[in-house]
């Protein structure tokens, strides 16, 4: 019985400690959306030489592999990633 409660109890925190990571994740997907419009309205660009191969794969026509060299570069998620590429596009 003892072992039934302590199981119900590291899956309760389990779920807890997921869903405030989460909320975590969204907060700062948000606080970086702002950010990007900030330095977007500022004329302001996010400099890194491997963004251009981004660009490059885009032109190529290759979104796909354009995803995945953002995601290593940036470390997105992929719905970020692939919402930034779509942008880039």
């Amino acid at each position: 019985m003892a072992m039934i409660f302590a199981v119900a109890a590291a899956v309760l925190l389990l779920l807890s400690l997921q869903s405030r990571m989460s909320q975590a994740e969204r907060r700062a997907a948000r606080i970086e959306q702002k950010l990007d419009l900030v330095l977007g309205h500022l004329g302001l660009r996010e400099e890194d030489p491997r963004l251009e191969e981004v660009a490059a794969l885009l032109r190529d026509d290759k979104r796909i592999q354009a995803i995945k060299v953002y995601r290593e570069v940036t470390g997105a998620g992929l719905a970020e990633a692939k919402n930034a590429v779509d942008r880039m596009a």
